[in-house]
């Protein structure tokens, strides 16, 4: 009698139920198809050790540089003869705003030219074709854009943090991801007793004149850097304050994510540092990743992705099948699988292999003994 095909048989029935506790990777690895892939949007950023910036979050408006503002009247009495610009129409030092017929005697009438003082927006404007207008009038205002304030509200709790010169990074929420850097130049002359905020104000250089007063602001305002701090992208992020984890792009398969739990530090605006559970050699998911978090695979099992890409046999887990574990495989009836089976290293298997074997010898025994 051969014992050998018995014992396989024997052994790989017990192990059946076992490789449960070890598929925790299969479980936790997502396989997309390329198609998949396109369809999430699913883009990569490298993990990096980078200067970690702490800072503290406010949210303010842009407002026009009181000095920087200027009015438009006239010295005599007169009527409006031409179509002037409107507000919102951007003009140059010493362009010709109005022309005004004089009230003064004369055949025909004299016309004078008000100019701008300054370069400018035109943000009021009091006039339209043919009014009359005299010197007590306000007709114009035009602002100076080319650099703008911007002012945070920022918790007295954190003001004290401030210094002349911190850095902001500034979100305007009109213009979408557009960021702007400032720098503090003042405080405001006193708190806010109803909010319990004091303004800081920061110069920001308006390229294009995108900037406008009024604008809403979001501000991350630098307190402290930290150099070398592993981080990733915000959104590369999911998950809860208690369970946070990322998808890292899978080292061997393509188009493979793995979910790994993380342990998070600070938070800025842009990135979250990682403690551990990933390291800086390792690529996430950012754009998608929210995405994946929802996504039962593009119907490839890990162990079949696996089996494809080298050529030969893998468990469901996605460990290599041992010598042991393949003999069992054969060995077993037609159209059975063992492939799910656990290490024959673990201590749980040696002790069933020794419990086999000691039963086969006692039964062996017996059997000796009562024949004659």
């Amino acid at each position: 009698m051969k014992l050998k095909p018995i014992f396989a048989l024997i052994t790989a029935a017990l192990l059946s139920n076992i490789g449960a506790e070890e598929n925790g990777d299969a479980a936790n690895t997502i396989i997309l198809t390329e198609q998949g892939v396109k369809n999430l949007g699913i883009k990569i950023s490298k993990v990096k050790k980078a200067n970690f910036e702490d800072s503290v979050f406010a949210i303010g408006h842009i407002k026009p540089i009181p000095n920087k503002h200027s009015v438009i009247s006239t010295r005599f009495s007169g009527r409006v003869v031409q179509t002037p610009p409107i507000v919102g129409d951007i003009v140059e030092k010493g362009q010709v705003l109005l022309k005004v017929e004089s009230r003064q005697p004369g055949s025909p009438p004299p016309i004078i030219d008000i100019n701008a003082r300054e370069a400018g927006v035109i943000s009021k404007s009091h006039v339209t074709l043919g009014q009359p207008v005299d010197p007590s009038q306000e007709l114009m205002d035009i602002v100076d854009l080319k650099q703008v304030w911007a002012v945070a509200s920022v918790p007295e709790s954190q003001a004290s943090k401030l210094k002349i010169g911190t850095t902001a990074h500034i979100k305007v929420i009109s213009l979408g991801s557009t960021s702007f850097d400032g720098k503090l130049i003042r405080m405001g002359s006193e708190a806010n007793h109803e909010s319990g905020t004091l303004e800081a104000i920061f110069l920001l250089d308006n390229p294009g004149l995108k900037l406008r007063p009024n604008m809403r602001t979001e501000f991350s305002i630098v307190l402290n850097e930290r150099k070398d701090v592993i981080s990733i992208p915000r959104k590369a992020l999911q998950g809860d304050a208690v369970n946070p984890y990322v998808f890292v792009k899978h080292f061997d398969l393509p188009n493979a994510f793995v979910k790994c739990p993380v342990v998070v530090g600070e938070r800025n605006d842009r990135y979250v540092e990682i403690k551990s559970g990933i390291t800086r050699f390792e690529e996430v998911v950012t754009t998608g990743s929210y995405f994946l978090s929802f996504t039962q695979g593009g119907g490839v099992s890990l162990r079949e992705a696996l089996d494809a890409a080298h050529g030969h046999k893998h468990n469901e887990d996605g460990s290599e099948m041992t010598a042991e574990q393949k003999l069992a495989q054969e060995a077993g009836p037609e159209g059975t699988s063992t492939e799910g089976a656990t290490s024959w290293n673990s201590p749980i298997v040696l002790f069933l292999i020794a419990s086999n074997v000691i039963t086969l010898v006692l039964l062996t025994i017996v059997t000796i003994k009562k024949s004659p």
